[in-house]
C-alpha cells in the first residue's frame, strides 16, 4: 500500500525525477525531497505503527499526535537520560538540561510562564522592522548560510546584543546547536560546550549590566522575572537563540522553496507584501521545518488503543499530521488565504511553543530581506536544493 500511495501522490520536486524512491523510514523521510505521499500512506494505516528497525512507535495522524502530546505518562526526555550521554557533565549538557522545552513538571513550569508573558507582549511589527534593519547591515553570504544567520542575528538583536557582537553570537550558536544532534562528532561536541560556556557568560553580563534596551525581548523577560539572574533563566534565554538557529532557519528556507515551487505564489507576494506572514504560516503547516519530535513513556499507558510500556518511545510525525485532512481540509494544496489553519509543528498542550508568533515574524522579515536583496526564485527552482542531514529538521541547502 505504501508504494501505491507513493506512486499516486508524487509531484515534481526541483532537481528530482519522477522515479525517485520513497524514504526508507520515518527518519529518512525528514530530508527526503518529497516525503508527503509516504506520510499519506502512513496516515491510512494503523493509528500507531511499530518500526522495529528504529525501535520506535510511529504516530502520523493528527488525532494521535495530539493524544500523545497531551498524555501525562509521556516525557520529552527518557527518564534514565534527561541529558544526552554525549554531553552529560559538560557546559553544553548543563545548558541543555535547564531548557524548559527539555523538561517536564516543576522544572518546566519554573521559567516558562515568564517567557510566555514576555513573548506574548512583544511588539511584533517592531520586531519585524528590527530584523530588517539587522539584515540590511549583514555582509553578503551564500543563501543557505543567510537562512541561518538572519534569524539568529535578528533574535540576538531583540535580546539586546550590540550589532558588533552579532557575528560572534552567530558563531557560538552554530557551534552550540551541534550538540542537539545525534549525528555530531566529538570535535563538534567539544566546540558546542565551549560555545555554551561563552553564551552563558555573556548572558550573565547582559542580565547583570545596565537596564536592557527598551523594547527588547531581554527587557520584557526581565520585567516578567524581576531579580531572577539564575543560570536556569540564562540558559532559557540562550534557548531562544538555539530554537531560532535551526527551526527558524528551516522555516525561512522552506518559505523560499515554496516561492520557487508554487506557481504564482511569488507574484501574489509581490502584489501583496502583507501576505508574507501568511506565507510563512502556511509553510509551517505545509512543509514544516520540524518534521518530527519524540515522546518517551514514563509509565504504562494506552495510546490509540495500543498499550505502551515504560521505556517505549513514540516518534510523532508532525509533517504528516499537519497534512491530515482531519486537521486541515485539502491539506496538500498550498493556500495563502487558508481559513482556520492548524499546525502541530509548534507543539500542543503543555509543551506548545510560546515563540510561534515571533518565529513566523522573524522568518517573514527574513524572506522580505532576501527578496529585496534580489533573490531569484525561478533560478532557485532551476538549480534545486537538497536538505541538511538531520533526524528531525527539514532545512534546505540551496545549490
Amino acid at each position: 500500500m505504501l508504494d501505491e500511495v507513493w506512486a499516486r501522490g508524487k509531484h515534481h520536486t526541483a532537481g528530482m525525477n519522477d522515479d525517485i524512491a520513497p524514504p526508507a523510514n520515518a527518519i529518512a523521510a525528514v530530508t527526503h525531497p518529497n516525503p508527503y505521499p509516504w506520510y499519506a500512506a502512513l496516515r491510512q494505516g494503523p493509528a500507531l505503527v511499530r518500526d522495529e528497525g528504529l525501535r520506535l512507535w510511529v504516530a502520523s495522524r493528527a488525532e494521535v499526535v495530539r493524544e500523545v502530546l497531551a498524555n501525562s505518562a509521556m516525557r520529552v526526555r527518557p527518564a534514565a537520560e534527561p541529558v544526552p550521554r554525549a554531553i552529560a557533565g559538560t557546559p553544553a549538557g548543563e545548558l541543555f538540561g535547564r531548557l524548559v522545552r527539555m523538561n517536564d513538571g516543576a522544572a518546566h513550569a519554573a521559567h516558562k510562564p515568564a517567557l510566555q508573558r514576555a513573548l506574548a507582549g512583544l511588539d511584533l511589527p517592531a520586531a519585524h522592522a528590527g530584523v530588517l534593519k539587522v539584515a540590511a547591515r549583514m555582509p553578503a553570504a551564500p543563501l543557505s548560510d543567510a537562512c541561518f544567520a538572519l534569524p539568529v542575528a535578528g533574535v540576538a538583536h531583540l535580546l539586546g546584543f550590540a550589532d558588533e557582537e552579532l557575528p560572534r553570537v552567530l558563531d557560538w550558536m552554530r557551534d552550540f546547536v551541534a550538540c542537539l544532534s545525534p549525528l555530531s562528532t566529538a570535535v563538534q561536541l567539544q566546540a558546542a560546550s565551549e560555545a555554551a560556556e561563552a553564551l552563558m557568560t555573556r548572558f550573565e553580563q547582559l542580565v547583570a549590566g545596565e537596564p536592557a534596551r527598551e523594547g527588547t525581548l531581554l527587557a520584557a523577560v526581565r520585567a516578567q522575572a524581576p531579580g531572577d539572574t539564575s543560570r536556569a533563566l540564562l540558559a532559557n534565554l540562550a534557548g531562544l537563540l538555539s530554537q531560532t538557529c535551526e527551526a527558524t532557519a528551516g522555516l525561512l528556507g522552506n518559505s523560499l522553496v515554496a516561492l520557487a515551487r508554487e506557481p504564482g505564489l511569488g507574484r501574489a507576494i509581490e502584489s501583496q507584501p502583507a501576505w508574507l506572514n501568511a506565507l510563512v504560516q502556511e509553510v509551517a503547516r505545509h512543509d514544516p521545518p520540524v518534521q518530527n519530535t519524540r515522546r518517551f513513556v514514563a509509565e504504562t499507558t494506552i495510546v490509540a488503543g495500543t498499550a505502551l510500556e515504560a521505556g517505549d518511545a513514540v516518534l510523532l510525525m508532525l509533517g504528516a499530521a499537519n497534512r491530515d485532512p482531519a486537521l486541515n481540509p485539502a491539506p496538500a494544496s498550498f493556500e495563502l488565504k487558508r481559513t482556520d489553519r492548524q499546525t502541530l509543528g509548534f507543539g500542543y498542550g503543555t509543551h506548545v511553543c510560546p515563540g510561534q508568533a515571533l518565529a513566523c515574524t522573524v522568518a517573514a522579515a527574513g524572506v522580505e530581506a532576501l527578496l529585496a536583496g534580489g533573490i531569484d526564485t525561478a533560478a532557485l527552482f532551476e538549480r534545486g536544493w537538497d536538505y541538511r542531514p538531520s533526524v528531525n529538521a527539514r532545512i534546505p541547502v540551496f545549490r
